[in-house]
């Protein structure tokens, strides 16, 4: 392999000419029609629908499932290199937005869906004609997944959905929900859960609020209402009772997918910075003259290439059928941490011009800070690293 491979990137021993091929042409997608535009976006509170069919087309919703349904059938890998180039687009709420439909939403309905369901949605959820939230999270529960209070009761050929779920991404303006609820309350914790597939005309069901974020600002969310909201038994995704283990195994998917993001984000600030600080005139010398400053982005290049290579190898070993559980909990912390660090230590090199709203580096410096809470906070996924250790 060539000592660097296109696009500014070192060569990975993880990634082939595929991978590299696919970076290109995300990369040109985010220059040509995100980073124009994603602006407007920002105040609009949501991603066109009509990107998100472009995005389809062009196969980006596809890169995980198989050819029947439009996909390309690429590993762990190629989901990482997605992420990472959505996160350089420095719009992370464009990124967050693909990456729930494709990686953390759609992921249960392929994977527990049955097979007339798959065949119904999932050529429209690669197409990006249907677009898909997941809805774990609520108002009493986040981490602590067993926590979870919505309930969905048999009724026949039915189940009657009650509950709420909060901070959903994709939640006001989804086509397809993946929602997560008590099916027995009597089983032990882990098998109380169950996962249906919820359609947005489904009576019962209602987005009772957008929510106003911090950051994210171009990516919907919302707060869902259900009240005795009839779903189709057919709807069940994977077994009864098995829902738990369900969202356990995806957290991993999803996790590795925001540590790739992260570093990208990371990645593109650092960029950004050194373009400012080259031009910017303090002293009567550029501030790159300064060493302090220099060391300081030298440093922070460092932790983020160290950072990117933690997240390949995790997806390699994903790849690999090999248990990657406390190696995933290292990206999830070790990235989530870092994005913010890059970006506070970036707005300062900005001055005054980092916290104006104009400025890239303070979108940025927003959207960054939910990366070490979202998808597991940093305290339990250190947890989760300490109890491997031993």
């Amino acid at each position: 392999m060539n000592a660097l491979a296109s696009h500014g990137h070192a060569a990975s021993v993880y990634l082939g000419e595929e991978h590299e091929l696919l970076r290109a042409q995300i990369r040109r997608f985010v220059d040509e029609e995100i980073k124009p535009h994603a602006a407007a976006w920002e105040q609009e509170g949501m991603v066109p629908r009509d990107v998100l069919r472009r995005m389809g087309e062009l196969g980006f919703f596809g890169i995980r499932y198989p050819a029947e349904y439009g996909g390309s059938d690429l590993n762990t890998l190629a989901t990482v290199v997605f992420a990472e180039e959505l996160g350089r687009s420095t719009f992370s709420g464009v990124a967050i937005t693909a990456l729930v439909h494709t990686d953390m939403a759609s992921v249960h309905l392929f994977n527990g869906g049955s097979q007339a369901l798959k065949d119904r949605f999932m050529p429209d959820v690669v197409a990006g004609e249907k677009i898909v939230a997941v809805g774990v999270t609520e108002p009493g529960a986040g981490s602590d997944v067993k926590g979870i209070r919505t309930t969905a009761r048999r009724d026949g050929d039915s189940y009657v959905l009650n509950g709420a779920k909060m901070f959903i991404t994709n939640g006001v303006h989804a086509n397809l929900y993946c929602i997560a609820a008590v099916t027995n309350p009597e089983a032990r914790p882990s098998q109380r859960l169950s996962m249906l597939l919820v359609e947005k005309e489904t009576s019962g069901f209602r987005v009772s609020r957008a929510l106003d974020k911090h950051g994210w600002r171009s990516s919907d969310t919302a707060e869902l209402l259900f009240e005795d909201c009839r779903v189709p038994a057919e709807n069940l995704l994977g077994e009864e009772g098995q829902g738990f283990y369900a969202i356990m195994r995806n957290f991993q998917n999803e996790r590795i997918v925001i540590g790739a993001m992260a570093m990208g984000e990371a990645q593109a600030a650092i960029e950004i910075t050194l373009d400012w600080v080259t031009q910017r005139q303090a002293f009567g010398a550029p501030l790159w003259s300064k060493q302090a400053i220099r060391h300081r982005l030298a440093m922070l290049a460092a932790k983020v290439e160290a950072g990117r290579q933690l997240v390949y190898h995790s997806a390699w070993l994903v790849t690999q059928g090999i248990d990657a559980t406390k190696e995933v909990s290292m990206v999830k912390a070790y990235c989530g941490e870092l994005v913010n660090e890059v970006m506070y230590d970036c707005l300062q090199f900005h001055g005054g011009m980092g916290y104006m709203r104009e400025s890239a580096i303070e979108r940025m410096a927003r959207d960054a800070r939910v990366q070490s809470i979202g998808g597991g906070t940093t305290e339990v996924m250190l947890e989760e690293v300490a109890k491997r250790m031993r």
